[in-house]
């Protein structure tokens, strides 16, 4: 609002200050033009600090928005049982990190232009009516022109826009991919090969962005060839006018200089649409995450005590303190699906599951994680030392009979540093086998009351299974829950209970 009125007024300001010049030699004089000038400044300079200020707070509150969506986001993808995050990791990481900047743009500068518009153009149509009607007629019936072409241009544009999204997260994937498929294929020999393969996509999303900022300069060449049309249209009129005498000179010149502020918004509304497009296809896209993802657990019961029970209705079972339970069955049955749900990443498959004798939607997740330790089927290995993974979920009491348990204690006698040796991303730097020992040494060094393993003894050598699978055994003679997905005979033969997703439960 004091944009629209200092515009307003300077304008005016400005004709009637010109208009005493031309018309009345008298007031040439600096003295008498003091006060206008005077007035003419204040007004601009009010103006350029209403517009930095304004700047100021739209940058403030984009930085804000974008924060708190990005946190959303990844709020809502951790919270999404594993397999879902696996299927949609690739689109939370491309609105996260590139997608929601282009909502700075929606904040800064259509969002503005799009409040000035509203208010600065149709209060400058009704300045120009008081001072000359017909170029107020004039305005009127060009004016239309400009949204109509712009509805026209944002349907095209944010169509192009979602495509541009879409473009752009399958690019980035197939170039993360062939990223970290790179030291396989250096190993091979065939490293080479994959520059092509780069070359193309690199072309792809040259093509693309190429694509949307075509569209943009011939939304912006349209938008601008309107509004001059517009403007001329009314120094035409205005023009005949004072030639004939039909009009004052400074009624004339405030509608020569108002006229451009009628149409200015609207262009500068065009103008950004299309930048601020791409930041609300993104939000779209980041609304839909969040949408989507699972409620997170509102339970609040904490597991207390110091022994813990698992009952499973379905498969019916019962995993106790003190024993190992040995789950199997056919692949694809569902048993990682089941563990998960036990740990509250999960819906239930089917039937209910209780921890000490509370069902675990009324749980409180985080504090029932600190009483468990888990090993997934791949271990999950983040880019530092080994010393850092070893402690990733909370350290380790005794890290050295940890890794003796698990066979680590080889694996970190061989490596150059030691517990100090850096790894990659997933374990880069270490063999399957090694990363599964990291895996167990984590989980059989954590001194929580509940373990679970998925596949426990997967990439490892006969000898060493079985020194793992008598670690597990004892742990489970020491008062811990144990409870293990498995299917070949040497982890069925340390079960306590053996529980057959396909068939029944069958005590050992």
């Amino acid at each position: 609002m004091l944009i629209a009125a200092t515009t307003i007024a300077s304008a005016i300001v400005l004709a009637g200050i010109v208009a005493r010049v031309i018309t009345d030699p008298a007031s040439r004089d600096l003295a008498v033009l003091t006060a206008p000038i005077t007035l003419l400044a204040a007004l601009w300079v009010l103006r350029a600090l209403a517009v930095w200020q304004q700047g100021k707070l739209a940058q403030r509150g984009a930085s804000a928005v974008i924060a708190d969506l990005a946190e959303q986001v990844l709020t809502a993808a951790t919270a999404m049982p594993p397999r879902e995050l696996s299927r949609r990791r690739d689109d939370a990481a491309i609105v996260v990190t590139r997608g929601l900047d282009g909502l700075r743009v929606y904040f800064t500068t259509y969002l503005p232009a799009l409040f000035v518009a509203a208010i600065l153009t149709p209060a400058t149509a009704a300045v120009i009516a008081v001072f000359d009607w017909q170029s107020a007629v004039v305005v009127l019936v060009a004016l239309p022109l400009i949204p109509l072409f712009m509805v026209l241009i944002g349907l095209a544009t944010a169509e192009r826009s979602a495509a541009a999204l879409t473009a752009m997260s399958t690019l980035q994937s197939r170039l993360l991919d062939l990223v970290a498929g790179l030291p396989t294929l250096r190993a091979m020999g065939r490293a080479a090969g994959s520059t092509a393969r780069i070359a193309e996509l690199n072309a792809a999303q040259r093509r693309s962005a190429m694509a949307t900022m075509r569209i943009a300069f011939l939304s912006a060449l349209v938008l601008e060839v309107l509004a001059t049309l517009g403007v001329a249209l009314v120094a035409v009129s205005v023009g005949m006018r004072l030639v004939y005498g039909e009009m004052t000179l400074t009624a004339g010149l405030t509608a020569l200089l108002l006229a451009p502020e009628v149409f200015w918004p609207l262009r500068r509304v065009g103008a950004a649409f299309h930048s601020a497009q791409d930041g609300k296809t993104a939000v779209q896209a980041a609304f839909d995450l969040i949408d989507t993802a699972p409620a997170s657990g509102t339970g609040r019961a904490p597991v207390t005590g110091d022994a813990v029970t698992i009952e499973v209705d379905a498969p019916a079972m019962t995993v106790t303190p003190g024993r190992v339970t040995v789950l199997t069955g056919p692949n694809g049955i569902g048993k990682s699906t089941l563990l998960q749900a036990i740990l509250g990443l999960g819906p239930t498959p089917a039937g209910r599951i209780r921890i000490n004798g509370t069902d675990i939607e009324d749980l409180d997740v985080r504090q029932w994680w600190t009483r468990l330790a888990w090993l997934a089927q791949r271990p999950v290995l983040v880019p530092g030392t080994v010393g850092e993974n070893l402690e990733l979920f909370g350290p380790v009491p005794d890290l050295d009979a940890a890794c003796r348990a698990a066979c680590f204690d080889e694996v970190l006698a061989g490596l150059p540093h030691g517990l100090q040796t850096r790894i990659g991303r997933g374990g880069v730097g270490l063999s399957l086998g090694q990363r599964q020992r990291l895996g167990l040494a984590r989980v059989l060094g954590s001194p929580a009351p509940v373990l679970l393993f998925d596949e426990p003894t997967a990439h490892l050598d006969g000898p060493t299974e079985a020194r793992v699978l008598h670690a597990i055994a004892e742990r489970a003679e020491r008062g811990a829950t144990v409870l293990v997905v498995g299917h070949r005979e040497p982890v069925l033969a340390i079960g306590s209970q053996v529980v057959d997703m396909g068939g029944v439960g069958v005590p050992h």
